[in-house]
Protein backbone atom coordinates (compact mmCIF):
# COMPACT_ATOMS: atom_id res chain seq x y z
CA UNK A 1 0.00 0.00 0.00
CA UNK A 2 1.15 3.49 -1.14
CA UNK A 3 1.04 6.63 0.94
CA UNK A 4 -1.59 7.85 -1.35
CA UNK A 5 -3.45 4.70 -1.28
CA UNK A 6 -6.93 4.38 0.60
CA UNK A 7 -5.91 1.38 3.52
CA UNK A 8 -7.74 -1.72 2.36
CA UNK A 9 -10.06 -2.61 5.21
CA UNK A 10 -11.99 -6.31 5.53
CA UNK A 11 -14.88 -6.64 8.32
CA UNK A 12 -15.48 -9.56 9.75
CA UNK A 13 -18.73 -10.19 11.64
CA UNK A 14 -21.53 -13.09 12.64
CA UNK A 15 -25.56 -12.76 11.48
CA UNK A 16 -26.77 -12.40 15.13
CA UNK A 17 -30.07 -10.74 14.11
CA UNK A 18 -30.95 -9.02 11.23
CA UNK A 19 -30.93 -5.60 13.13
CA UNK A 20 -26.95 -6.50 13.87
CA UNK A 21 -26.22 -7.10 10.28
CA UNK A 22 -28.20 -4.28 9.18
CA UNK A 23 -25.85 -2.19 11.76
CA UNK A 24 -22.79 -3.41 10.28
CA UNK A 25 -23.58 -2.57 6.80
CA UNK A 26 -24.49 1.06 8.02
CA UNK A 27 -20.93 1.01 9.10
CA UNK A 28 -19.24 -0.31 6.59
CA UNK A 29 -20.92 1.75 4.51
CA UNK A 30 -20.30 4.85 6.65
CA UNK A 31 -16.39 4.13 6.02
CA UNK A 32 -16.28 3.73 2.88
CA UNK A 33 -18.28 7.14 1.92
CA UNK A 34 -17.62 9.03 4.62
CA UNK A 35 -14.20 8.15 5.06
CA UNK A 36 -13.04 6.93 1.97
CA UNK A 37 -11.66 3.21 3.19
CA UNK A 38 -11.36 0.79 0.75
CA UNK A 39 -13.63 -1.42 3.21
CA UNK A 40 -14.59 -4.66 1.98
CA UNK A 41 -17.89 -6.90 3.41
CA UNK A 42 -19.76 -9.76 2.34
CA UNK A 43 -22.91 -8.41 2.22
CA UNK A 44 -21.86 -6.43 -1.45
CA UNK A 45 -20.28 -9.60 -2.95
CA UNK A 46 -23.48 -11.99 -3.29
CA UNK A 47 -23.60 -11.17 -6.79
CA UNK A 48 -22.56 -14.37 -7.59
CA UNK A 49 -22.08 -18.18 -6.78
CA UNK A 50 -19.32 -18.01 -4.43
CA UNK A 51 -16.55 -20.33 -2.57
CA UNK A 52 -17.08 -18.24 0.71
CA UNK A 53 -14.13 -19.48 1.75
CA UNK A 54 -11.74 -18.89 -0.42
CA UNK A 55 -13.50 -15.43 -0.56
CA UNK A 56 -12.58 -14.75 3.12
CA UNK A 57 -8.65 -16.68 2.40
CA UNK A 58 -8.57 -13.87 -0.26
CA UNK A 59 -9.68 -10.32 1.80
CA UNK A 60 -8.24 -11.44 5.23
CA UNK A 61 -4.65 -12.01 3.85
CA UNK A 62 -5.27 -9.02 1.33
CA UNK A 63 -6.54 -6.69 4.12
CA UNK A 64 -4.23 -3.92 5.47
CA UNK A 65 -6.72 -3.94 8.68
CA UNK A 66 -9.57 -6.41 9.45
CA UNK A 67 -12.16 -4.89 11.47
CA UNK A 68 -13.38 -7.61 14.08
CA UNK A 69 -17.32 -6.34 15.10
CA UNK A 70 -17.88 -7.85 18.42
CA UNK A 71 -21.17 -9.40 19.50
CA UNK A 72 -22.21 -12.62 21.35
CA UNK A 73 -22.28 -15.04 18.66
CA UNK A 74 -19.40 -13.90 17.05
CA UNK A 75 -17.47 -14.68 20.46
CA UNK A 76 -19.37 -17.98 20.73
CA UNK A 77 -17.93 -19.20 17.14
CA UNK A 78 -14.69 -17.47 17.75
CA UNK A 79 -14.18 -18.93 20.86
CA UNK A 80 -15.20 -22.35 19.37
CA UNK A 81 -18.24 -22.72 21.97
CA UNK A 82 -20.89 -22.62 18.79
CA UNK A 83 -21.99 -26.21 17.37
CA UNK A 84 -19.80 -26.59 14.10
CA UNK A 85 -22.67 -26.36 12.02
CA UNK A 86 -23.95 -22.89 13.44
CA UNK A 87 -21.68 -19.70 11.66
CA UNK A 88 -19.32 -21.33 9.53
CA UNK A 89 -18.07 -18.64 7.76
CA UNK A 90 -17.51 -16.58 11.51
CA UNK A 91 -15.78 -20.17 12.86
CA UNK A 92 -13.58 -20.07 9.93
CA UNK A 93 -12.57 -16.55 9.41
CA UNK A 94 -12.20 -16.23 13.37
CA UNK A 95 -9.67 -19.91 12.96
CA UNK A 96 -7.46 -17.75 10.45
CA UNK A 97 -7.19 -14.67 12.61
CA UNK A 98 -6.12 -16.86 15.30
CA UNK A 99 -3.46 -18.34 12.95
CA UNK A 100 -2.02 -15.65 11.53
CA UNK A 101 -2.04 -14.31 15.36
CA UNK A 102 0.16 -17.32 16.06
CA UNK A 103 1.87 -16.65 13.72
CA UNK A 104 3.33 -13.03 14.62
CA UNK A 105 1.11 -11.64 17.50
CA UNK A 106 3.09 -8.08 17.70
CA UNK A 107 2.45 -7.40 13.58
CA UNK A 108 -1.56 -8.82 13.44
CA UNK A 109 -2.36 -7.50 17.03
CA UNK A 110 -1.88 -3.97 15.41
CA UNK A 111 -4.07 -5.37 12.50
CA UNK A 112 -6.96 -6.92 13.75
CA UNK A 113 -8.93 -4.27 15.49
CA UNK A 114 -11.85 -5.26 17.79
CA UNK A 115 -14.61 -3.19 17.03
CA UNK A 116 -17.85 -2.17 20.02
CA UNK A 117 -20.82 -1.18 19.06
CA UNK A 118 -23.46 0.44 21.43
CA UNK A 119 -25.34 -2.24 23.36
CA UNK A 120 -22.37 -4.73 23.20
CA UNK A 121 -19.64 -5.05 25.58
CA UNK A 122 -15.75 -5.70 25.78
CA UNK A 123 -17.12 -9.36 27.46
CA UNK A 124 -18.61 -9.92 23.20
CA UNK A 125 -15.00 -9.75 21.81
CA UNK A 126 -13.36 -12.96 21.22
CA UNK A 127 -10.88 -13.87 24.23
CA UNK A 128 -7.91 -14.93 21.63
CA UNK A 129 -7.99 -10.42 21.08
CA UNK A 130 -7.19 -9.91 24.45
CA UNK A 131 -10.04 -7.37 24.92
CA UNK A 132 -8.82 -6.54 28.39
CA UNK A 133 -5.55 -5.85 28.04
CA UNK A 134 -5.09 -4.92 24.33
CA UNK A 135 -6.74 -1.41 22.62
CA UNK A 136 -10.57 -1.66 21.63
CA UNK A 137 -12.36 0.40 19.59
CA UNK A 138 -15.59 1.87 20.76
CA UNK A 139 -17.98 2.99 18.15
CA UNK A 140 -20.81 4.96 19.81
CA UNK A 141 -21.83 6.62 16.56
CA UNK A 142 -21.59 6.91 13.28
CA UNK A 143 -19.57 9.95 12.79
CA UNK A 144 -15.69 10.63 12.81
CA UNK A 145 -15.74 11.95 15.91
CA UNK A 146 -17.34 8.18 16.75
CA UNK A 147 -14.44 6.76 14.54
CA UNK A 148 -11.81 9.00 15.57
CA UNK A 149 -9.56 6.26 17.65
CA UNK A 150 -10.36 3.80 15.03
CA UNK A 151 -8.91 5.99 12.00
CA UNK A 152 -5.62 6.75 14.40
CA UNK A 153 -5.07 3.26 14.65
CA UNK A 154 -5.31 2.82 10.93
CA UNK A 155 -4.15 5.82 9.48
CA UNK A 156 -1.16 5.60 12.32
CA UNK A 157 -1.52 9.65 13.04
CA UNK A 158 -2.51 9.88 16.75
CA UNK A 159 -5.45 12.03 17.68
CA UNK A 160 -3.31 13.95 20.18
CA UNK A 161 0.25 13.88 18.52
CA UNK A 162 3.00 14.06 21.53
CA UNK A 163 4.18 16.98 21.93
CA UNK A 164 8.02 18.21 21.54
CA UNK A 165 9.81 17.94 24.61
CA UNK A 166 10.92 21.25 26.27
CA UNK A 167 13.83 21.74 28.07
CA UNK A 168 14.62 20.18 30.85
CA UNK A 169 14.47 21.99 34.39
CA UNK A 170 17.33 20.85 35.46
CA UNK A 171 19.67 21.10 32.13
CA UNK A 172 22.45 23.61 31.84
CA UNK A 173 21.09 26.67 30.80
CA UNK A 174 22.07 30.44 31.39
CA UNK A 175 20.33 31.13 35.16
CA UNK A 176 18.87 34.41 33.37
CA UNK A 177 17.94 34.80 29.42
CA UNK A 178 16.53 37.92 28.24
CA UNK A 179 13.80 38.63 26.08
CA UNK A 180 15.01 41.11 24.13
CA UNK A 181 17.85 39.01 23.03
CA UNK A 182 18.09 35.49 24.32
CA UNK A 183 15.16 34.11 23.12
CA UNK A 184 13.91 33.60 18.98
CA UNK A 185 10.44 35.81 18.80
CA UNK A 186 7.97 33.34 17.14
CA UNK A 187 6.03 36.86 16.02
CA UNK A 188 6.02 40.39 16.98
CA UNK A 189 4.42 43.89 15.95
CA UNK A 190 5.81 45.53 13.12
CA UNK A 191 6.46 48.67 15.32
CA UNK A 192 8.24 46.86 18.18
CA UNK A 193 11.74 46.86 18.08
CA UNK A 194 14.93 45.91 20.66
CA UNK A 195 16.52 49.07 22.08
CA UNK A 196 17.12 50.71 25.52
CA UNK A 197 14.68 52.27 27.16
CA UNK A 198 14.89 54.88 30.13
CA UNK A 199 11.63 54.06 32.43
CA UNK A 200 11.30 56.56 35.49
CA UNK A 201 14.92 57.22 36.10
CA UNK A 202 16.57 54.14 34.99
CA UNK A 203 18.35 52.85 32.05
CA UNK A 204 17.18 48.90 30.59
CA UNK A 205 19.85 48.10 27.58
CA UNK A 206 17.87 45.06 27.02
CA UNK A 207 14.40 46.28 26.71
CA UNK A 208 11.43 45.48 24.00
CA UNK A 209 10.48 49.19 22.73
CA UNK A 210 6.98 50.35 21.11
CA UNK A 211 7.36 53.67 19.65
CA UNK A 212 5.59 53.86 15.91
CA UNK A 213 6.56 56.77 14.05
CA UNK A 214 3.63 57.57 11.55
CA UNK A 215 -0.07 58.33 13.10
CA UNK A 216 -2.36 55.30 11.76
CA UNK A 217 -0.38 52.55 12.72
CA UNK A 218 -1.65 49.35 14.53
CA UNK A 219 -1.84 50.55 18.06
CA UNK A 220 -1.21 46.86 20.04
CA UNK A 221 2.62 45.94 20.35
CA UNK A 222 3.16 42.41 21.40
CA UNK A 223 5.88 39.81 20.95
CA UNK A 224 5.54 36.01 21.43
CA UNK A 225 7.91 33.54 22.52
CA UNK A 226 8.40 30.03 23.16
CA UNK A 227 9.09 28.74 26.56
CA UNK A 228 9.00 25.29 26.37
CA UNK A 229 7.93 25.23 29.98
CA UNK A 230 11.95 25.88 30.68
CA UNK A 231 11.40 28.55 33.14
CA UNK A 232 9.82 29.65 36.29
CA UNK A 233 9.32 33.33 36.59
CA UNK A 234 9.39 36.41 34.69
CA UNK A 235 10.59 39.93 35.73
CA UNK A 236 10.15 43.12 34.51
CA UNK A 237 9.43 46.55 34.44
CA UNK A 238 6.43 48.51 32.08
CA UNK A 239 6.28 52.13 31.42
CA UNK A 240 5.90 55.20 29.68
CA UNK A 241 9.75 56.22 28.32
CA UNK A 242 11.10 59.18 29.90
CA UNK A 243 11.14 60.84 26.82
CA UNK A 244 7.85 60.38 25.50
CA UNK A 245 7.10 63.58 23.62
CA UNK A 246 3.20 63.38 25.32
CA UNK A 247 3.96 62.73 28.85
CA UNK A 248 0.71 62.59 30.16
CA UNK A 249 -0.02 59.41 27.95
CA UNK A 250 -1.44 56.09 29.92
CA UNK A 251 0.31 52.82 28.75
CA UNK A 252 -1.74 49.54 29.25
CA UNK A 253 0.31 46.08 29.44
CA UNK A 254 -0.79 42.70 29.21
CA UNK A 255 1.08 38.84 29.73
CA UNK A 256 -0.39 36.30 27.84
CA UNK A 257 0.62 32.52 29.43
CA UNK A 258 -0.72 29.68 26.93
CA UNK A 259 -3.01 32.29 25.46
CA UNK A 260 -4.72 33.06 28.67
CA UNK A 261 -4.56 36.76 29.72
CA UNK A 262 -3.58 37.87 32.77
CA UNK A 263 -5.07 41.45 34.41
CA UNK A 264 -3.93 44.19 32.29
CA UNK A 265 -1.73 46.35 33.97
CA UNK A 266 -1.89 50.42 33.74
CA UNK A 267 1.21 52.92 33.98
CA UNK A 268 1.94 56.34 33.67
CA UNK A 269 4.73 58.65 33.23
CA UNK A 270 7.12 58.23 36.05
CA UNK A 271 4.51 55.34 37.78
CA UNK A 272 5.64 52.29 36.48
CA UNK A 273 5.37 48.63 37.01
CA UNK A 274 7.58 46.25 38.44
CA UNK A 275 6.76 43.12 36.99
CA UNK A 276 7.63 39.50 38.60
CA UNK A 277 5.10 36.55 37.35
CA UNK A 278 5.44 32.55 38.10
CA UNK A 279 5.02 31.05 34.69
CA UNK A 280 6.16 27.45 35.68
CA UNK A 281 4.78 25.01 32.75
CA UNK A 282 3.96 27.71 30.66
CA UNK A 283 4.69 27.05 27.03
CA UNK A 284 4.05 30.26 25.17
CA UNK A 285 4.35 33.96 26.42
CA UNK A 286 2.91 36.75 24.83
CA UNK A 287 3.93 40.61 26.21
CA UNK A 288 1.31 43.48 25.07
CA UNK A 289 1.29 47.07 25.52
CA UNK A 290 -0.70 49.94 24.08
CA UNK A 291 -2.12 52.98 23.99
CA UNK A 292 -6.04 53.88 24.77
CA UNK A 293 -7.19 55.66 21.51
CA UNK A 294 -10.27 58.07 21.41
CA UNK A 295 -11.58 56.61 18.65
CA UNK A 296 -11.90 53.37 21.21
CA UNK A 297 -9.50 51.48 23.58
CA UNK A 298 -7.30 50.12 20.60
CA UNK A 299 -9.11 52.10 17.18
CA UNK A 300 -6.39 54.08 15.01
CA UNK A 301 -3.65 55.74 16.94
CA UNK A 302 -4.68 58.95 14.85
CA UNK A 303 -1.91 61.24 16.83
CA UNK A 304 -2.17 59.75 20.08
CA UNK A 305 1.14 57.57 19.33
CA UNK A 306 2.51 55.25 22.01
CA UNK A 307 5.67 55.33 23.56
CA UNK A 308 5.97 51.99 25.80
CA UNK A 309 8.71 49.90 26.96
CA UNK A 310 9.08 46.45 28.80
CA UNK A 311 12.41 47.26 30.39
CA UNK A 312 14.80 44.42 30.79
CA UNK A 313 12.38 41.69 30.46
CA UNK A 314 13.79 38.31 31.78
CA UNK A 315 13.21 34.93 32.25
CA UNK A 316 14.72 32.71 35.28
Amino acid sequence: MSGRDAPRVFVTYSHDSPEHVEKVRLFAHFLRTAIGLDVRLDQWDDDRRRDWSLWAIDHLTEADYVLVIASPEYKRRADGLAPPDKGRGAQFEAAMIRNNLTRNLAEETERFLPVVFPGRSLDDIPSFLNPYSTTRFRVNEFTREGVAGLLAAITGRPQFPMPERGRWQNEDRPSEVLLANGLPWVSGGAHVRVGAASINGVRYEDSIVFRPKKPGTDPLGFVEIELGVAYRRLTAVAGVLDDAAEPFQVGHFRICLDSVPRPEITVALGKPAQIDLDVTGALKLRLEMYRPSPFGERGPTATRLPELAWGDPTLR
